[in-house]
Parts: C-alpha cells; sequence; structure tokens
C-alpha cells in the first residue's frame, strides 16, 4: 500500500487521501485500493484520481455486482448464460463472468476507459466491451440478452434520462433485470466523482425506487427476489447495496 501512496504523492497529498479515508465506513475502507487497479493504472497523467479516488467515491455496488454472482446463478440458474453488465468498471465484472462456465458476457462502459488497463482495452477492442452514453438507446437488438445487470450508473442518471434509460435495459433482456444502487443512509455522494461522472451521485431510497418501478411500467419480480433472497441466505451472503430484481417487457 505504502508503494501505492508513494505514486499518489505527486498529485494527492496524504493528509487529503487521510481525509477520504476519514470519512469512509468499515466495509469502504475494503475497497479503498480495488483489487483491479494496478500500479500502471494508478501513475502518471493524473490516473490517481480517476484510478483509484473515483472508484473509492463510486460506492462500489460494480464490486458488490462480483460478489453476488454465485447467488445470481443460484436464483437465475440458466438465465445466467448470456449476461449484459451496465456500470463502471464493467471490464471486472465481465471477466470475473466469462471465467464462470457456460457463461458468456458483455459489457457497457458508462465513462471513458482511457486509464483503464490493458485487458479491459483489449475487452473494448473486441467489442466484448462498449463504452455508450446509456442516456440513449443502447447499441443492442431487444431481448438481445437473459439478463441485464446494473450498478451505480443509474445513481448518475436524472430523473429525466432513467425514463429513457430504465425501460431501454429492459428492452434489450429476456429474463429480467437485476439493479444494484447505494443505500442513500450508508453512501454519501464525495466531490471527488465529479473527477470522473461529471457529477455526485443522487441515491434514492428503496421506497422511491419501487415507486418509480411502478411509474414506468415495470413490474419487480418477486420469484425471483425470493430465489436471490434464499440463496443468499444460504450463502451468508449481505449485499451491501440496493438490489431489485425487475421483469423484463413481453
Amino acid at each position: 500500500m505504502e508503494a501505492l501512496y508513494s505514486q499518489a504523492l505527486p498529485i494527492l497529498s496524504r493528509g487529503l487521501l487521510r481525509s477520504y479515508q476519514s470519512h469512509l465506513s468499515p466495509w469502504e475502507h475494503c475497497f479503498f485500493l480495488p483489487i483491479h487497479t494496478t500500479a500502471a493504472e494508478v501513475g502518471g497523467g493524473g490516473g490517481i484520481v480517476k484510478g483509484v479516488v473515483s472508484r473509492v467515491e463510486g460506492h462500489s455496488c460494480t464490486a458488490e455486482v462480483q460478489r453476488a454472482i454465485p447467488v445470481l446463478k443460484k436464483a437465475y440458474g440458466d438465465s445466467m448464460h448470456k449476461v449484459l453488465h451496465v456500470g463502471p468498471d464493467t471490464c471486472a465484472v465481465v471477466s470475473t463472468l466469462l471465467s464462470e462456465e457456460e457463461t458468456e458476457a458483455w459489457g457497457v462502459e458508462p465513462y471513458d476507459v482511457e486509464d483503464a488497463g490493458r485487458s479491459c482495452k483489449a475487452l473494448v477492442r473486441k467489442d466484448v466491451v462498449r463504452v455508450v452514453d446509456i442516456k440513449y438507446p443502447l447499441p443492442y437488438r431487444p431481448k438481445s440478452f437473459s439478463i441485464v445487470l446494473v450498478s451505480d450508473a443509474l445513481d448518475y442518471l436524472s430523473d429525466k434520462y432513467l425514463n429513457k434509460t430504465l425501460p431501454d435495459l429492459a428492452r434489450v433482456s429476456v429474463d429480467g433485470l437485476v439493479v444494484f444502487t447505494g443505500y442513500p443512509r450508508k453512501q454519501r455522494a464525495k466531490a471527488a466523482e465529479v473527477s470522473k461522472f461529471g457529477k455526485a451521485a443522487k441515491l434514492r431510497s428503496t421506497s422511491w425506487w419501487s415507486k418509480y418501478f411502478g411509474q414506468i411500467s415495470l413490474d419487480e419480480n418477486e420469484d425471483a427476489a425470493k430465489k436471490f433472497k434464499l440463496a443468499a441466505t444460504k450463502m451468508s451472503y449481505v449485499s451491501n447495496c440496493q438490489v431489485f430484481h425487475l421483469k423484463s417487457f413481453n
């Protein structure tokens, strides 16, 4: 860790780093230096700001998706064989999914990958991961994927764009949409997010989301939610993010 701190010093002082850490919960401290951040990503050109600090402030719901993959597989079974993930650091999720047997995976990265590692850029070159502004229709045909997983990205959209983006995510899925989003009471948006995401996250409550899903005619998938809860209990999994299971459009 000291080696990584020393590389950060030309851009951020130790005092500033400690300041960020002092505002993190014990859970968020676990992700202060994510396992997918390498020395190559950290060094040079201001990369420390995007590669380390903004990932801390990004609430780690994308990291939560990776942790939840075994539970999702139990809950969704064969539907987890053709998966699209949408959200920051999607390369990490896609790489994890591709390591699973009989699983095809693709990703949509809503932000630039300029500071990403070589393995991520290779996925982009192969069109396995696409850099797409999710405020506009996704470049996929209807029902292209069995399951769509979304993390963090919706927290940075205004209500205006949510009205377009969320139905479009449901459009490209067959068996459902799983949304991972931050808890307002657990996670606070901080100024450093703006360096990568352009704005601070708008973390919404469970009741707000449930009401909103009804307003845009997206039904919650109660059967999938029950299976997910049962699998989570058996596997001692407790999510640090809100998880919503939604049905696809017929």
